[in-house]
């Protein structure tokens, strides 16, 4: 689906990911790990800009509108499968089937509150499944998301990937949850100082190897978890 060849960006005039070569299949589900500050963002912004025309992303800015309701700003998900008079007309007063379907995803994503409330008057946990409940609205065959559970617990953001992986065949998701990155992704690239220095498949990973990448104790131990995936 796509492949990356000696990867160089950067991100405000600073080197953020170096030379990294990467292949993603369709139909993975990747997890992207690493310290902040190790480029994940920056890669998840570039792989979607590869990818845009196919993907929906769940960034960490959201990008919702605040003097907006919740209905329109799930609703924007959706802009571009209608012509312009469309959306205006259902700025101004939602038509049925939209509101309809809004409702119904926003009770999936445990929003029981009226779509009519405003972003602003939403907590931060409720905001970040506004944007999930927006991502899901544009109906993509790929996920890309940035830390889209950070501000939840543990059980609900399990339930909420469960949807994500129900909803889109491929799903790239950076993920600061150790544990759920190794328990429901089958496969976890993990980055450091802008290098890939981690690309294993579940099932060739430990707990213990993800917090050997996770230290700074030496190279050799990150090594060691590549040569799992190598065998």
């Amino acid at each position: 689906m796509l492949k990356l060849e000696n990867l160089t960006l950067k991100y405000e005039e600073k080197l953020a990911i170096r030379q990294l070569s990467l292949s993603i299949k369709a139909g993975e589900k990747l997890a992207i790990i690493g310290t902040s500050g190790a480029g994940k963002s920056t890669l998840l912004t570039h792989l979607y800009e590869c990818l845009k025309n196919e993907a929906a992303y769940c960034s960490q800015k959201q990008g919702l509108v605040e003097g907006l309701s919740t209905y329109h700003n799930v609703f924007m998900g959706a802009l571009t499968r209608h012509h312009w008079t469309y959306n205006l007309i259902n700025l101004i007063s939602p038509f049925k089937k939209p509101l309809e379907e809004v409702k119904q995803l926003c009770l999936e994503l445990e929003l029981d509150f009226p779509v009519s409330k405003r972003l602003s008057e939403l907590s931060g946990g409720q905001r970040q499944r506004v944007a999930l409940a927006r991502a899901l609205y544009q109906e993509k065959e790929v996920f890309i998301g940035d830390e889209p559970f950070s501000a939840l617990d543990p059980v609900m953001s399990r339930r909420l990937l469960k949807m994500v992986f129900e909803h889109h065949s491929t799903v790239i998701m950076v993920l600061h949850d150790k544990s759920l990155a190794l328990e429901q992704f089958d496969r976890i690239i993990g980055l450091k100082q802008g290098q890939l220095l981690l690309d294993a498949r579940q099932e060739d990973l430990t707990p213990d190897a993800v917090d050997e990448f996770y230290s700074d104790v030496s190279t050799v131990g990150v090594n060691n978890v590549l040569a799992v995936n190598d065998a």
